[in-house]
């Protein structure tokens, strides 16, 4: 009987330690954080308000930054959209993760921060923009938008399957990602990427926002009417000035129709078309809303054209882009604010990362430019803001030189997930966290995609605290060198000063112990070239 009643106090006990065991992994699963990646496509950092630049206000990415961190001097290793996710989601340079450009094949099968995620228990979900072929690897869920998406009534591809769904992007891509939040597994940590066409060109707000921010006007930067002088030639040769290579229709919304009635030439072959394309996605409703607005802008153009000067055509293009692209991120904001307020009204913000943050830099009529791929500041920089309340101290402001090269080992880092050895990227939690002010002294960067649109040569460079050392290659090989101290805005190039004579043989040298350590060499350039003059042929 004794024996009996051991065998079953034995069995009893067994069962409670396993019920036990049972309930205190769940709990572990709970104490790892949740996170909640937020990134907009083109957002430049001088279109955040928390960067105090004063071009708009974005309350909702704000909040993320008052109750987090602030990192003033963000980057990214390459400043291209397909680029910039193979490296968040590697940690791995592009001449590592193979995507090099906007043309490379995206390997889903090579390992990724979201798969590791989720082989340690994570519930994963991708929403938004990926801009990589193939149906992402590393998600329990899976809804993004193909190519570049469109801005209304756009396509999105949900778990491999194709549907196209009515209303603005912004605000579909911001519903999804709150109805899978909703109904996720509540018993696993989750990580969701939630990823934003906008602003990405061509720049089509949502109404609420247009019929307002068309009737905004913008301060101009100092350099709008930069001639280049100071620079090389890669600077001068490259098409992304507002005036000359910006495109009338798809850009500036000015129809196609009194495009030919002014005799005004299309920019590039698809100007017109993109116009006719993404306005051709409305339904009756959507555009005589457009057109309520924007008819009228073009009749003022129309009676304002003949006799407007160079300038003052730059000046009204300068004012239509930013009235845009300002416009889309307004919605952006919106969608930020919502998914704040669910992890809140849900119990969830204490116990989740929230990150906001861009695929690169942008130009916003800095030196007459739009769009980004220099390793200028404008387009090298990125916004960066995270929110966690257990271990970064509301109101932190950061100039470490962290990247997108980071991500991955951070977010594994904060999971209790080993960090792979052949992940190029350091964990900057200890960082954020005041445990440690060590860290790197120089970030490095490539940029791959030339001759292609807006013609911006082959480089790459390192930048230090204070330097920038930057080599132009391919078809010219030229050296440029910053003082970011004494020359924030990059307008002269010292490489040929005497002065820094000293600064250029050290910073050569750092160049080249720093492609060194991440196994760089102008062979992955000459290989990535061909691969790359030999998929685009027509360039």
């Amino acid at each position: 009987m004794k024996a009996i009643i051991s065998v079953w106090s034995f069995i009893g006990i067994a069962v409670v330690g396993f019920g036990m065991s049972c309930t205190q992994r769940k709990s572990n699963e709970h104490v790892r954080p949740n996170i909640v990646y937020i990134m907009s496509d083109d957002h430049g950092y001088q279109a955040v308000g928390a960067y105090g630049y004063g071009m708009n206000k974005t309350p909702n990415i704000d909040r993320i930054a008052a109750e987090g961190v602030l990192f003033t001097r963000a980057t990214v290793t390459n400043s291209l959209c397909a680029p910039s996710r193979a490296v968040l989601l590697t940690g791995k340079h592009s001449f590592i993760n193979g995507k090099v450009d906007n043309v490379a094949k995206f390997d889903w099968e090579q390992d990724n921060f979201p798969k590791l995620l989720r082989q340690a228990g994570y519930q994963t979900a991708m929403v938004g923009k990926i801009h990589m072929d193939g149906l992402p690897q590393g998600f329990d869920y899976s809804a993004v938008v193909p190519g570049q998406g469109h801005y209304y009534n756009p396509d999105f591809i949900v778990n491999g399957e194709k549907e196209r769904m009515h209303g603005y992007v912004t605000d579909i891509t911001t519903d999804l990602a709150l109805e899978w939040l909703e109904g996720r597994d509540k018993d696993k940590p989750f990580c969701l990427l939630f990823h934003q066409k906008a602003p990405h060109r061509e720049w089509l707000a949502a109404e609420r926002h247009y019929k307002e921010y068309a009737k905004m006007r913008f301060p101009e930067p100092e350099t709008l009417f930069d001639d280049y002088e100071g620079r090389g030639t890669a600077a001068k040769s490259a098409e992304m000035n507002i005036l000359k290579d910006m495109n009338w229709a798809g850009d500036s919304k000015v129809k196609p129709e009194l495009m030919d009635e002014l005799g005004i030439p299309s920019t590039l072959d698809w100007d017109k078309d993109a116009y006719n394309n993404n306005l051709g996605r409305m339904d009756s409703a959507q555009r005589a809303a457009w057109d309520a607005v924007y008819d009228p802008i073009n009749e003022d153009f129309k009676k304002r054209y003949p006799s407007m000067s160079q300038e003052d055509l730059m000046r009204w293009r300068y004012q239509r882009y930013m009235q845009d692209y300002l416009a889309t991120i307004a919605a952006v904001d919106d969608g930020v604010g919502r998914v704040l307020d669910y992890l809140k009204e849900h119990g969830l913000e204490e116990n989740t990362i929230v990150v906001y943050t861009s695929d690169q830099g942008f130009y916003m009529g800095e030196h007459g430019w739009f769009d980004k791929r220099f390793m200028y500041e404008e387009s090298l920089k990125t916004p960066l803001m995270i929110r966690y309340p257990k271990e970064i101290k509301a109101g932190t402001e950061s100039d470490a030189l962290v990247q997108n090269l980071d991500f991955a080992p951070t977010f594994l880092d904060y999971a209790g997930v080993e960090v792979p050895t052949d992940m190029q990227g350091e964990s900057f939690r200890q960082l954020v966290s005041g445990k440690t002010d060590d860290w790197r002294d120089a970030i490095y960067y490539t940029y791959y995609e030339y001759p292609s649109i807006h013609m911006v040569k082959r480089h790459y460079g390192i930048r230090t605290d204070r330097y920038k050392l930057i080599h132009f290659y391919y078809d010219i090989d030229e050296w440029e060198l910053y003082d970011l101290e004494k020359d924030p805005k990059e307008m002269h190039n010292v490489y040929g000063d005497p002065s820094y004579a000293d600064i250029r043989e050290e910073l050569h040298k750092k160049l080249d112990e720093t492609r060194k350590k991440y196994k760089d060499s102008d062979e992955n350039d000459q290989k990535y070239l061909d691969n790359y003059l030999s998929a685009t042929p027509a360039n």
